[in-house]
């Protein structure tokens, strides 16, 4: 019976069950539910928007294949990613049959249960492809059938979506190495979509990473800059900021595994560098040099007026099984524990009361926010919090982030919500998750008398729309 049971979802999803709270979460969620989306940190491909015949792919493609929390949860259970249809980096044998892929992803569906991804999809699924089965074994196909007739339309290739999710702009994460060329044909076709890169320099300033000198080769090709020293290295990277920034690059995007921040000399940047060019800086020189180049980056960032994001706290690639087979972005980046208060204080004391800077600091150690988060942000004036993300963009999620901050940053001190996604038409349900809950969160503190309704509907709009607009000058 359950497979053909037709599912309708519920008008007052994630609401408290008090009727009081609820009444006033629905008045305030209805008052944003039709406000554009903002959203200024993503991993959206620009390559959906560079040609009006672009496609989403299979829904296996669409759904299962670039995204990394389904992948872990099913791989947790024993499902491997060769049965996924994930390409190994040697070339070996997976599954090609995307209707065997997606007949795996059904009938293990019900292990998203009270996920966001278990959320999101079965928003998705209901309010983009309009599917009122729940998705089984035994109803995989023919909602297989659906996705793939649906996604043959014009109405559903990715610029026809854009408009009608009613995404006001959409910021993808570019290497700083990328030519941008898929946000040039953008540009050039007409189209009034916007989509901005982001400037993210992770390859550059992170000795470790696999290739290092190829990603410096790259950059001195395209800032037709010869980086042979520190010196011409900054002024490579500065070139390409002000490349991205003609470009509508709003943001800067950095991951490190700690916050530390250090301000190295010229002379001691300098023979770091000299030794990762010859291959001999030692995993100390590269932990160094990324945390100069942080204080670097905040100081480009007051020049030139980039928004500065940071998130550090995630070890990468955990399972070497996994990744050296099929390498990055398979789900096994795990958080570790994280210290801020004395990490970003050479970054903070130098920058961090400068009115040119906007610093938002993101972190997957939930310890953090009320700890030393909160209290930075509450304090420093170029600090902002960036939402709860990644482990933490959920229902529980939101709610802990907003206790554990508001009464010491404050609401103001936050930069509202960013979807933080790969998979672009889940975009409408994060952002309807995120809206419920903050209407859900203000409406409580209506009902306990600490603001009135005034007030509320004030911050419903500043959490929905006004936050992210003015932290990003989107």
């Amino acid at each position: 019976m359950g497979s053909r049971i037709k599912r309708r979802l519920d008008p007052d999803r994630y609401f408290d069950p008090d009727p009081r709270q609820r009444s006033i979460a629905r008045e305030l969620y209805e008052s944003v539910s039709a406000l554009p989306r903002l959203c200024p940190h993503g991993h959206v491909d620009p390559r959906l928007f560079a040609g009006e015949d672009a496609s989403l792919g299979s829904p296996a493609e669409l759904f299962i294949l670039p995204d990394h929390y389904v992948l872990r949860m099913l791989y947790s259970q024993g499902i491997s990613m060769e049965a996924l249809g994930v390409p190994r980096l040697d070339g070996g044998p997976v599954e090609q049959d995307h209707r065997k892929v997606w007949q795996t992803f059904a009938e293990n569906f019900y292990l998203f249960r009270g996920t966001p991804t278990g959320i999101w999809m079965t928003e998705e699924l209901y309010s983009v492809f309009g599917i009122e089965e729940k998705l089984n074994g035994k109803t995989a196909q023919k909602i297989y059938d659906k996705i793939e007739a649906e996604l043959a339309r014009p109405e559903f290739r990715p610029r026809a979506l854009f408009e009608r999710f009613n995404v006001e702009v959409l910021c993808t994460t570019d290497a700083a190495t990328d030519p941008l060329s898929h946000h040039r044909a953008i540009r050039d076709s007409g189209w009034k979509g916007r989509i901005l890169p982001t400037f993210r320099p992770d390859a550059l300033v992170n000795l470790s990473t696999l290739g290092w000198r190829d990603h410096i080769n790259a950059l001195s090709d395209l800032s037709s800059i010869p980086v042979d020293s520190y010196a011409k290295f900054i002024a490579a990277l500065e070139n390409r900021r002000e490349f991205f920034k003609k470009r509508g690059a709003r943001a800067t995007d950095h991951a490190a595994l700690t916050p530390y921040t250090e301000e190295l000399s010229r002379q001691e940047a300098e023979t770091i560098f000299q030794k990762a060019l010859k291959g001999r800086a030692s995993d100390e020189d590269g932990a160094r040099f990324t945390a100069h180049m942080l204080m670097e980056s905040a100081r480009m960032s007051v020049e030139d007026g980039l928004v500065m994001q940071l998130h550090p706290g995630s070890l990468r690639n955990h399972n070497p099984f996994i990744f050296d087979r099929f390498g990055p972005d398979r789900g096994c980046d795990i958080p570790i524990q994280t210290e801020y208060t004395r990490n970003l204080k050479p970054l903070l004391n130098k920058y961090g009361n400068h009115p040119q800077l906007t610093f938002i600091v993101f972190t997957l150690d939930e310890s953090a926010y009320g700890r030393e988060l909160a209290p930075l942000a509450g304090h420093y004036p170029a600090m902002k919090l960036g939402p709860p993300w990644w482990f933490f963009d959920s229902i529980n999620g939101m709610v802990r982030f907003r206790v554990q901050t508001t009464e010491t940053a404050g609401l103001y001190n936050t930069v509202g919500f960013n979807d933080d996604t790969r998979a672009f038409p889940s975009i409408p349900a994060r952002h309807d998750l995120s809206r419920r809950v903050d209407a859900n969160w203000i409406a409580g503190l209506v009902v306990r008398g600490i603001i009135d309704m005034e007030d509320a509907r004030d911050m419903i709009q500043d959490t929905a729309y006004r936050l992210a607009k003015k932290a990003y000058k989107l």
